[in-house]
């Protein structure tokens, strides 16, 4: 089948992904695509005239200054700025147009999700907590039979000790077996399946043994269609996350967890995957008003044995990447200050 007539170039930048908007000199917005809109909260309407420093605070990083350089081409990943008083990271571009003088486009795309996104960082990241589970689970089980022969040699007030051998290998066990599965290069098969159900069987789990102070509530879009995915580890990925946002507002006088879902069509990501581009439009966000994740581990959150928790192991989080980059979906972290909201968001491919 032949192509129909060539799209004129303003309705190629509102099928983009990304956001784009076009800048005079005095850096106010002339146009803006759907994916900006959305990005910024306002319509293009709206948006025209404002200044993109009064929309976007880049911090003291310095990029202000670049951005008012009339000639000066710019590439910047992973910035962390603030839009609508909540912190996020981008991937921004800005190109000055040679044949009009003063005016230039930028581009804004999510630069949270780029930790998922490289296969090979993610074999790295994954391969050694694989290897470790390896090493460490075959002396488990004689470490177990030698931890029960001997409390049954002991004298009685020693069998505590001897019964300990066991229960901590029992807690290795488990370890091992979260270890192994993060170091798994089999993914779960995928099938579409209804959004809702899977996210409200993970928060009746969570919700079971939430701390009395935390509730969990849901705002749910009753018309977004099937996810393709695997239930099983949706559901994991799930209790994960709400399981550390309990955790994160078990010491507030009210803790609350909202679960939200939505879909973002002008947000839609690209991932490159085995050559192929996917479109994950459909959106869950896990939203707590707990203290958020302390700065100085944001950038390495989704890394296996990274956590603040006392007594925690760092796999919870990583093994949510895992999961997700297995069946071709993202996630985002991002801090509200203003409001004092901890925002995790999940994009997932839609079922065809």
């Amino acid at each position: 089948m032949k192509s129909g007539p060539r799209p004129p170039a303003q309705t190629q930048l509102a099928g983009l992904i990304f956001s784009v908007l076009l800048l005079d000199r005095e850096l106010r917005i002339a146009e803006a695509n759907p994916s900006a809109e959305n990005l910024l909260g306002r319509s293009s309407k709206r948006l025209t005239g404002t200044r993109i420093t009064d929309l976007i605070d880049f911090g003291t990083t310095g990029l202000q200054e670049r951005l008012a350089a009339e000639d000066h081409q710019l590439v910047a990943r992973g910035v962390v700025a603030v839009v609508g008083g909540e912190r996020r990271r981008f991937n921004l571009t800005v190109s000055p147009m040679a044949t009009h003088p003063g005016w230039k486009v930028m581009s804004l795309s999510d630069g949270s999700r780029d930790d998922v996104s490289d296969e090979g960082e993610k074999e790295n990241t994954v391969g050694a907590p694989a290897v470790l589970a390896h090493e460490i689970k075959n002396p488990l089980a004689a470490i177990r039979g030698a931890g029960q022969l001997l409390a049954r040699r002991v004298d009685e007030k020693d069998r505590p000790l001897a019964a300990m051998i066991s229960v901590e290998v029992d807690r290795i066990a488990r370890l091992v077996d979260r270890m192994q599965k993060l170091g798994s290069n089999t993914p779960d098969p995928v099938a579409p399946f209804n959004l809702h159900e899977a996210v409200r069987n993970a928060m009746a789990t969570v919700r079971a043994g939430a701390p009395p102070n935390v509730t969990l509530s849901e705002e749910f879009d009753p018309s977004l269609p099937q996810v393709l995915a695997s239930q099983d580890a949706l559901e994991q990925v799930m209790i994960n996350l709400l399981s550390n946002a309990c955790d994160a507002c078990s010491g507030m006088e009210i803790g609350e967890i909202m679960v939200k879902t939505r879909f973002v069509s002008g947000l839609a990501m690209s991932a490159i995957r085995l050559g192929r581009s996917v479109r994950v439009p459909i959106e869950v966000s896990v939203i707590d008003n707990g203290p958020g994740v302390d700065p100085k581990l944001a950038d390495r959150m989704f890394e296996p044995f990274v956590t603040a928790k006392k007594g925690g192991q760092g796999l919870g989080l990583a093994l949510v990447k895992k999961l997700l980059a297995d069946m071709d979906g993202r996630i985002g972290y991002s801090r509200d200050d203003r409001a004092g909201l901890t925002h995790f968001r999940i994009n997932l491919p839609v079922a065809k």
